[in-house]
Order: structure tokens, then C-alpha cells, then sequence
């Protein structure tokens, strides 16, 4: 059985292709248009999936979308009756979504040589989020929870599930959003642009919860384990925020109304420098965001009695949240995907209507690689095209046959303080680079953090770097011992371990840390051990390979950004592209 999984009506869409319970190949389009959370049908992704899986559309025998619009209908209905929103909002939400194309009528635009014969399922956003986490973890039973901005007028789910069945017992539906909250501050500290809700995440940390008070008027628990907003402080309930939200990068209006500033004071301008004010906003954004995801969970703990938590949504991305999950909480192991936020409803949706059709739960998700890989005639061609390029900027190029070679030579170069970009196999399905799409750097090096700011990622100076380590290695030098194959969790790192990995260190102490094991990813663990073996340290610093810009996905792709930052070393396969040294 063929199931394409597709997330069309949300940010970064993306496809996904099912065979038999088993993922084959899943993409966000974002990689192949060049921008940003790509908004829109994801023809391109789809395109891949369906070559990577060697079919066309007439050998699929279904298709899922992570989105029911007949889903949570009578709760639409209530809200709608008792709050009477303005008829002209109503009017023009309605005729915005009259004029999406329906998903018959853009697959025959997009894909006019091939015909869709197959069944089209419909799978309610949050079902698809749940599905996404469980249906890929190692659990045979676990409490799931989706927790984002808004879907299907729901901005959370949760419950439990067993086998191939999910059971959701609670929602928190619209105008109600941790999401929105979250969001709503991040508009507020100056950060315009859709997804920028980590640049908070990665600035509280330098702040002070000295607004706690301020944000638990703005967030209110309840005694079932949910919460709720005071309305007054937002405006995507009662008036119409201007959106972008097709066929590009998603674009939002305000979300919050002037109380806000009223409450926490003016509004950052983005041109603004950051001062101790903004920096303790954030950092009471975080607490109150902490404080109600922790008071859900411990409820759902306490009713299910489960130990095991899976988490998706978007959410599910704040990774300093995720990792305090075991401190916080009885929960002791936790799951999530690596691509937790809404392009994950693509295969949420697949996987949710393969056990619906009765499928049996035959896939772990252990590694993020789904995306498009390139063999070395693909990455020969690209050199040989651009040989005057790479001989202009005083490059040499080197082929290395030998695997245990290539990753020696890589690992001195990084021990040296190089920064190297390293492109190898299938790209990877989520936002994170995790070794196959990456820039490496020594994580020794106490000024690395600003040298990559300014001038490889050109970005801000206080947004932190991820370490990659061995799977084997995390308990020597972080508190907790787990494995987290795709950075989704922040830990402590070890008091005494700090000084020896500044780079990576945050400066809370913690860590983004993303474990690599051998059977996950044998070629990037070989180059770390290698590195370990220079240095001691089994570990190296991981960012993503880009600048400002989505991840790379092509060699074409790699080779430019190489060429136009102020990268070292560049590793295409078993390519070797280095930079004269400079005097």
C-alpha cells in the first residue's frame, strides 16, 4: 500500500511517502524553493518523494492531509453563537478559503502527465501531530501531546495511545494558543518574521523572570491541566490580522493588542538594540511557556499513569521545555521527531490513515535522513562546472577514496579551527542539520560562537551553537544520560565540562545536544570519534549549512555558500574543497 502524507495549508509544507508502514522519502518544499517555511501546495517535495520512491501518481493508493475542516465543527459553531465575531472577519476568512485550490485540482495542475486514482483522507491537524510522534517512536504505549499555534480550531491535543490507536481525551481550542501566546511576545521583542519564536528561546537565557507576574495575567492555568488566555491582550480573535499565507513565506500581522504594551511596556523596534528589558521579557516568556506545558503534562501523567511521553506540534520545538521534561515531570523517557512542528503532519497524516486502514506498527523513526542524496558523478559534474570559481577564490580540490582518510583529514582540519561545511548523503527531514547538511567547528574554541555569527551565519550574536556527540559519551559530559538523535532537547551540561566546550555552552550551562550513534549515522560518528581521538573532546560544534537562507540541499547549493562566506574547508562527499591559508 502507497499512502502520500502531504502538508499543503499550513507553513513549511511538505510530502511524505508511506509503502507498506514503512517512511520512504519525505521533504520540506522550503529545500527546493529557497524560502524560508515555505507556505503552499509542496509540489516540488512531492515531485522528489515520488522519484525517490521510483512511482507515479497513479500507483498511489492513497493520500492524507493534515487538515479536516469538518473537524471540531460544533465547537466552531459554539464559539461563533456566543462570541459574534464581526461578520465582515467571518465573511473574508470564509472567502479566503474558498479560494485555496482544492487538493484534487492542484495535483492536476502540478502533476498534468499523471493521474491520482487513489482514495483522499482527510486527517484533523492534531490527530496528524500525534500521529507523527507515536506512530514513529519506540513506544508500544505512551501519553501524547500536540501543542502549536492554531489547527482545525484547536491549538492542543492530548491523551493516550496504545498499538496503533490514538485516543485524544482533551483539547484547548481557538481563541485559546500557547502558541499565539508565544508568538504573540516574540512580535512584540522585535522578531517579525514567521518561526522566530527560537531567537526568544535563545535570548531568555540572559535574562531575568522578573515579568512572571506580568505574563501569569496573560496565561491562566486550569484545574483540568489546560489554560487559557486573557483575550484582552490579543487580537486574532476580533479583528482581521493581515496574513501571507501561499505560495511564499508566511507573513503575520499583530497578534497582540496595545494592553500588551500596556502591561509589559513599549514594543521592541526590530532595528532596535536588545536591552535588560527585552532580555527579561523573553525569559519570563519561557517561564510562563514552562510553567503551562509542565502543568498539562503532570495531569496527564497523573490521569494516564504512563512514564513515556510523545510530543509534536510546534510547539514541541522548544527544545529548552523538552529537556527539562524528566526534572519537571514523572514522565522518564520522551519522544520527538525531527520534524515536530507542521511540516510533520505530512507523516503524521500518512501514518494516521495506515493504522486506520488497519496497518500493523512495523517503523521506528531513528534517524531524520528522507531527503535527496547526490552520488559522486552529481557532485563531479557541479565541481567541473565551477572549476574557474573554486580556482579563483585559491581553492585546491582533492579526491579522498579512503573513508577512515576522509574523516581523519576532516577532524584535523576541524581541530585546527577550521570551519568546514560537510555535505553528505540524504538530506535531512526537519529544520535541524544533524551531520549530513552541516557547518562543523571546534567546540574548544571560546570564540567560535561570534565568529560564526558574524561571519558565516550573519545572525545575532546571542543565538547559541548545538554540539553533536557520541551517543556513548553523553553521560560523562551532561547530566542526563538519553538518547536525543535529533536536537530536540536542551540538557545541562556537566559544571566541570563547561569550560573545557565554550562554544557549545550556553550561558545557562545547558546544551542543545544532539547524540550521534553508529547506526544512525556511521560516517558523521566516524569523523567525531576521529576528532575525539585529536582532541579528547567526542564531540564537535553543529550548525546548519546556510545562510540566512533554508538549509542546503543540493551540491550546487553548498558549493555556493562556500564560496561566498568565509568557510575553510568545504567536504562534498568524498571531495575535499580547501581554501589557501592565509598569511
Amino acid at each position: 500500500m502507497i499512502i502520500l502524507g502531504i502538508n499543503a495549508y499550513h507553513a513549511d509544507s511538505a510530502a511524505a511517502v508511506v509503502r507498506d508502514g514503512k517512511l520512504i522519502a519525505a521533504a520540506e518544499e522550503e529545500r527546493f524553493r529557497r524560502v524560508k517555511h515555505w507556505a503552499g501546495f509542496p509540489s516540488q517535495a512531492l515531485a522528489y518523494c515520488l522519484d525517490e520512491a521510483k512511482l507515479n501518481l497513479a500507483d498511489v493508493d492513497h493520500i492524507a492531509l493534515n487538515q479536516d475542516n469538518r473537524a471540531n465543527l460544533v465547537r466552531k459553531v459554539i464559539y461563533f453563537a456566543v462570541r459574534r465575531p464581526s461578520i465582515g472577519l467571518v465573511i473574508k476568512r470564509l472567502a479566503n478559503r474558498r479560494k485555496r485550490e482544492g487538493l484534487t485540482a492542484l495535483l492536476l495542475k502540478e502533476f498534468p502527465h499523471q493521474k491520482f486514482c487513489g482514495e483522499l483522507h482527510h486527517v484533523e491537524h492534531h490527530l496528524a501531530h500525534l500521529s507523527s510522534a507515536f506512530h514513529v517512536s519506540p513506544f508500544e504505549a505512551a501519553a501524547v501531546v500536540s501543542v502549536d499555534g492554531f489547527g482545525d480550531f484547536a491549538s492542543a491535543a492530548w491523551g493516550v495511545a496504545n498499538g496503533r490507536e490514538i485516543r485524544v481525551q482533551e483539547r484547548v481550542f481557538f481563541p485559546h494558543s500557547l502558541g499565539v501566546f508565544y508568538q504573540a511576545v516574540t512580535q512584540y521583542l522585535g522578531f517579525p518574521h514567521y518561526g522566530d519564536e527560537y531567537k526568544v528561546m535563545g535570548l531568555a537565557p540572559y535574562g531575568r523572570p522578573s515579568f512572571l507576574d506580568a505574563m501569569q495575567k496573560i496565561v491562566r492555568l486550569l484545574p483540568d491541566g489546560s489554560f487559557e488566555l486573557d483575550l484582552k491582550f490579543f487580537r486574532h480573535h476580533r479583528e482581521d490580522v493581515a496574513y501571507q499565507w501561499a505560495n511564499g513565506s508566511p507573513e503575520f500581522g499583530d497578534l497582540f493588542s496595545p494592553a500588551l504594551e500596556n502591561l509589559l511596556g513599549p514594543r521592541r523596534d526590530p532595528t532596535e538594540p536588545l536591552n535588560d528589558r527585552h532580555r527579561d521579557v523573553a525569559r519570563s516568556a519561557q517561564g510562563m511557556y514552562e510553567v503551562a506545558f509542565f502543568h498539562l503534562l503532570r495531569m496527564l501523567q497523573k490521569q494516564s499513569g504512563m512514564t513515556d511521553l510523545a510530543l509534536a506540534g510546534g510547539c514541541a520545538m522548544n527544545s529548552v521545555a523538552n529537556g527539562k521534561v524528566r526534572r519537571m515531570t514523572p514522565f522518564r523517557r520522551v519522544y520527538i521527531q525531527s520534524a515536530a512542528g507542521d511540516a510533520g503532519g505530512a507523516i503524521g497524516a500518512a501514518f494516521a490513515v495506515w493504522h486506520k486502514l488497519g496497518g500493523q506498527r512495523n517503523f521506528k523513526m531513528n534517524h531524520a535522513y528522507w531527503g535527496p542524496a547526490f552520488d559522486a558523478s552529481e557532485i563531479a559534474q557541479v565541481i567541473a562546472e565551477h572549476r574557474s570559481q573554486i580556482c579563483a577564490s585559491g581553492c585546491a580540490v582533492e579526491e579522498i577514496l579512503e573513508e577512515q582518510t576522509l574523516c581523519r583529514r576532516t577532524a584535523a582540519a576541524i581541530a585546527e579551527g577550521q570551519v568546514l561545511g560537510w555535505f553528505q548523503g540524504r538530506m535531512e527531514w526537519g529544520p535541524r542539520a544533524l551531520g549530513n547538511r552541516s557547518i562543523l567547528c571546534d567546540p574548544r574554541r571560546a570564540d567560535m560562537k561570534a565568529l560564526l555569527n558574524a561571519k558565516i551565519k550573519r545572525r545575532e550574536s546571542f543565538r547559541p551553537f548545538a554540539p553533536s556527540v557520541l551517543e556513548e559519551a553523553v553521560a560523562e559530559w551532561f547530566e542526563e544520560d538519553d538518547a536525543v538523535p535529533f536536537m530536540m532537547q536542551v540538557f545541562q551540561i556537566r559544571e566541570e565540562k563547561r569550560s573545557l566546550i565554550p562554544a557549545v555552552t550556553h550561558v545557562d550551562g545547558s546544551g542543545r545536544l544532539q547524540t550521534v550513534s553508529v547506526q544512525a549515522n556511521p560516517l558523521y560518528h566516524r569523523l567525531i570519534r576521529e576528532f575525539q581521538q585529536f582532541t579528547g573532546i567526542p564531540m564537535v560544534l553543529n550548525t546548519s549549512f546556510n545562510e540566512n537562507e533554508p538549509v542546503v540541499c543540493t551540491p550546487q547549493e553548498a558549493l555556493d555558500c562556500f564560496l561566498r562566506t568565509s568557510m575553510d574547508t568545504l567536504v562534498l562527499g568524498n571531495v575535499m574543497i580547501s581554501r589557501a591559508a592565509k598569511n
